[in-house]
């Protein structure tokens, strides 16, 4: 464990560390220099099978083969809905080492989305990851006269499957084999065709207003952005970093894919999206990029572990943590450590400190990195005092991930941060929105100028929605985004985000929409953590036979009442909610209430809870 009062080790990287102008160049070129090396690695059945990087270039050469076989020409769309398995990159980087463009589709999708999607993007080859998914595609496959074949990833349960158009990961690997035997030259003859201006990668954006629009991303976009993020928060081929977030959001496909194939880092795949608190602590990461949901889910089972600790255990955290908060303070402050309270926080480290990191599974973490919406604080600040850094970073799928971000020896909670060396940041002085310009900025949006046109002015500068301030020093604050700030009845601008991220720091709240647009006060719309608030109402003897008794019971309404009362006392009076409602279904990223990265969609909400919201205003 390095010393927390010294953080220069986590600097930024300028130099090239791998050569290449497209990401397939980039890659090939990884695969000569790296061979042997462990590049990834996936949990299969209980069992941990690591992929070289010349393991994975011999897959990804038959898969492109295998496209090849079937007819795929440069600039062709192939799409992939899956979740986040080795596969997706295999797949991924095999479209484009054939000069094609991969487009991902969330697995939570419908099918009436997945039929949007593949003929916007105008996809010809589709892969999904198992017989769920292939329903979707064969449900609309007769509106897609586009598609030629439907690739499946994982067989099981489709050995009896007689349909002409789909074939199996391995019959296409198989194709590929043959087809590299009698054309050698081929696939690098593409590789070596796409062009740094050329079409890489689309990335749709959430269609909660409106149909989804597919953001474009050049490979000459890509590659200076992954380049730019290791003069941001560097990374080696000595880290291990966790791949789980989906791979189609911008956040895993550049933090994630792209940045590990450039830096080499080693890549780890968790076994499903319920298996990560296992997995985080069998890969104990040394770089661990997660959503704010992540972290707030961390922070509340070491809450709940500690309300069953003993009387013992529980002083000698609040003691420890204690310590943490004091040096975290210096910290952030740029103040010395004394020798005193460097002797009281190892002490702190041996009695508490290390067996939370452990718990976590940050015990070798250099530094964390939370991003794609709105963190709390304080919660930076106690992951601080537990002796891991979080650096906050800030972007869009327009700005290719992202676009400022926190330096470790400058923390700021409540800060994005300063705008990246690689594009520039400000604050529109007439509206507050804050704008961003640069390279990292996309091509626009498929099939649509017309948004692209709203989205980037004459000078270059993408507006971002986002509405900010900049400090003295350069760091920019996100207050909200401008489509959400509410004016309330008496013409008080409020911010709702704030008051939502401090009630999302308690263990019993998972998320929170505030409502009070032209109203006389403020209501929040409130979805409880389930598992937080079952053991609550089982160790208090509170009767309830399913999720929504359980959202009735009086225990648990005086209980997220005595958390809104907490987080009322940090605001004017204005700004305070005066009643709330919790939502009594058991929401998952397939309802049409959360986006993929489990956040509630503000303005359906709204709509689909309307006679709620009107019965708190009555």
């Amino acid at each position: 464990m390095r010393a927390l009062w010294n953080l220069a080790h986590i600097q930024p990287e300028t130099r090239v560390v791998l050569e290449g102008d497209t990401i397939p160049a980039m890659f090939w070129n990884g695969v000569t220099q790296r061979g042997d090396r462990v590049w990834m690695r996936q949990k299969e059945l209980g069992i941990w099978r690591s992929w070289s990087w010349k393991q994975t270039g011999d897959a990804v050469r038959e898969v492109a083969g295998g496209l090849l076989a079937l007819g795929f020409a440069p600039h062709d769309t192939a799409s992939i809905l899956s979740n986040t398995v080795i596969e997706w990159v295999l797949a991924d980087l095999a479209v484009l080492s054939c000069g094609g463009v991969a487009n991902g589709i969330y697995p939570t999708d419908a099918a009436t989305q997945v039929h949007y999607l593949c003929e916007d993007s105008r996809t010809s080859i589709l892969f999904v990851e198992d017989d769920e998914q292939l329903d979707k595609a064969l449900e609309v496959r007769d509106r897609l006269p586009m598609l030629r074949k439907i690739v499946v990833f994982d067989m099981e349960g489709l050995r009896d499957l007689d349909e002409a158009d789909v074939i199996s990961l391995d019959e296409l690997r198989r194709l590929g084999r043959e087809y590299n035997a009698a054309h050698p030259d081929e696939v690098m003859q593409r590789v070596q065709q796409v062009q740094p201006a050329d079409l890489a990668i689309l990335v749709y954006t959430s269609g909660t207003t409106g149909k989804p629009k597919g953001a474009m991303h050049s490979h000459q976009g890509l590659v200076y952005t992954v380049r730019g993020y290791n003069t941001l928060i560097a990374r080696s081929e000595a880290d291990e970093c966790m791949c789980f977030l989906p791979l189609c959001h911008i956040a895993e496909r550049l933090g994630g894919e792209y940045f590990s194939l450039y830096t080499g880092a080693n890549l780890n795949f968790v076994e499903n999206p319920e298996t990560v608190p296992e997995n985080v602590r069998e890969i104990s990461p040394t770089v661990f990029t997660a959503v704010p949901r992540v972290w707030e889910k961390f922070y509340s089972g070491v809450m709940i572990a500690l309300k069953e600790a003993s009387g013992v255990q529980q002083a000698a955290y609040a003691w420890a943590i204690g310590v943490g908060t004091r040096i975290a303070d210096h910290v952030m402050a740029g103040r010395p450590v004394s020798a005193s309270l460097k002797a009281q926080y190892a002490l702190a480290n041996w009695m508490a400190l290390s067996n939370v990191r452990k718990m976590i599974g940050i015990d070798r973490a250099r530094f964390l990195v939370t991003g794609a919406a709105p963190i709390s604080p304080e919660l930076v600040k106690w992951y601080l005092a537990l002796g891991v850094p979080m650096l906050e970073v800030w972007g869009m799928t327009e700005t290719c991930g992202a676009a400022t971000g926190i330096p470790a020896t400058r923390i700021k909670p409540g800060s994005i941060g300063p705008a990246a060396a690689y594009n520039e940041v400000k604050v529109d002085p007439a509206t507050g929105e804050i704008l961003v310009r640069g390279p990292n900025v996309f091509m626009g949006y498929l099939n649509q100028p017309e948004k692209t046109a709203e989205t980037i002015d004459a000078d270059g500068w993408l507006h971002t929605g986002d509405v900010g301030t900049v400090d003295e020093e350069g760091f920019f604050r996100i207050t909200d985004r401008m489509k959400d700030i509410i004016i309330t009845a008496g013409g008080k601008n409020v911010t709702p985000s704030e008051f939502e991220n401090e009630l999302k720091f308690s263990p019993y709240i998972t998320d929170a929409v505030v409502i009070g647009d032209k109203r006389a006060y403020l209501t929040v719309i409130v979805m409880i953590d389930q598992e937080n608030v079952e053991k609550y109402a089982q160790d208090n003897d509170v009767p309830f036979s399913n999720y929504a008794s359980l959202t009735r019971a009086p225990e648990v309404q005086a209980l997220i009442q005595s958390e809104i009362d907490r987080v009322n006392r940090k605001f004017a009076r204005v700004e305070q909610v005066k009643k709330f409602f919790l939502l009594d279904t058991q929401l998952s990223a397939e309802d049409e209430e959360l986006t993929p990265t489990m956040k509630l969609k503000r303005k359906l909400v709204q709509q689909k809870y309307a006679p709620q919201i009107e019965a708190m205003y009555t």
